[in-house]
Parts: structure tokens; sequence; C-alpha cells
């Protein structure tokens, strides 16, 4: 059931949000480019980039702070307590145009990172990213799966962490959740890793 439930969102358009401006995005990251750069590239590991990211999966993760039951940061909440549905959408426009950012991956976490990514494991019955993430890392808007190129390493194996702990679940049909229990920290330490460096 959960495989139809799955098909059927990867086909559905999820025209429900309306376009953000990129104009008035622009003017209104001052307070975001404090942690997240100017142009969505952050200087720190633990903050997520947010350049080249679906404006669609920026715009859900924003809502998911504000309502504070499926994703909570006490950096986040109170900086997105405020914002509009319309605020979300322009900064969301604006982050989306902004170029993907380029890392490099570690030799020592390349093999297992690009096997785990490409090919998965079937021995721990972990599903291969690139099935919803697609061979570039750049994910796919519709479904809401979010881009992976370029973004930090140390924040992605942040995210997988906290899914697998079940301090975030904001995930489709628990996809993350299931595949994070079947991962360890060394899998998830090179799959971060592989997909800073996937361009």
């Amino acid at each position: 059931m959960k495989i139809l439930i799955f098909i059927l969102a990867l086909s559905a358009s999820f025209a429900i949000f309306a376009e953000g401006d990129y104009q008035a995005g622009q003017s209104k990251v001052a307070v975001c480019a404090a942690c997240h750069g100017e142009k969505g590239i952050s200087v720190n590991p633990e903050w997520p980039s947010l350049a080249g990211q679906h404006a669609r999966y920026l715009i859900e993760q924003l809502k998911a702070y504000k309502q504070g039951t499926t994703r909570q940061a006490a950096v986040m909440m109170p900086m997105v307590a405020h914002l509009t549905d319309q605020d979300m959408e322009d900064i969301a426009a604006y982050y989306a145009k902004q170029p993907l950012p380029e890392n490099k991956t570690p030799k020592a976490h390349f093999e297992r990172g690009q096997a785990l990514y490409r090919g998965g494991d079937f021995d721990k019955h972990i599903t291969a990213c690139i099935a919803c993430h697609g061979p570039d890392g750049r994910g796919n808007a519709q479904a809401g799966f979010p881009v992976l190129s370029g973004q930090h390493a140390l924040y992605t194996q942040q995210q997988l962490q906290a899914f697998k702990d079940g301090k975030r679940t904001n995930d489709l049909f628990e996809i993350m959740r299931d595949i994070s229990l079947r991962m360890d920290k060394d899998d998830m330490e090179a799959v971060a890793h592989y997909v800073a460096g996937l361009h």
C-alpha cells in the first residue's frame, strides 16, 4: 500500500504553493543570511546551505519549523515565527535560484558513499539514495525530495541521525526514518560526504 501511495505522490502535480517573488525574497533574506549566507551558502557546516534547493521543499521546511511539530530547532523556530506564507514563498524563490554550492568528496568516503548512494546495501536493507534524490543529487521538486548535491556533509549526517532518532518526522511516508534506522554512523558519514561532492 505504501508503494502505491508513494507512486501516486510522485506523479501528483503538487501545485499548491503560490510562486514566490525573487526580488521581494532578496530583500527578505537579510536575517537568514547571517547563518545561511547571502547567496545561500552557509559558512558553518552544521547549518544547511540553501542555494539551489527546491522552493517547494524550502517552504515546507519553514512551515514545519513554524508549526514546531515535525521539525524543531531552537535557532530556527523564533526566526520563522513571524513569517507569513508570502514571506516564505519569496525567500524560497530567492534561494532556489542561487547556484548550488560545490564541495569535494574525500577519497576516504568516496567508494562506500558511492555504493550506498547508487546501489544501497542489500544485506542491511538500505535503499539506494538515487531512487529519490536522482543521479546528480538534485532530488525531485514535485515529490518534495530535496537537493543533496553540495550540501555540507556534517549537516546531512545530523539530519540522517535526527530521522533515525525520531527527532525529525516530516519525511514523506516515513521513508527517511525507515532508511536511516538501518544505517550506522559510518554509513551516514560516507554517504553524506559523497553527496557533498556530487555534481
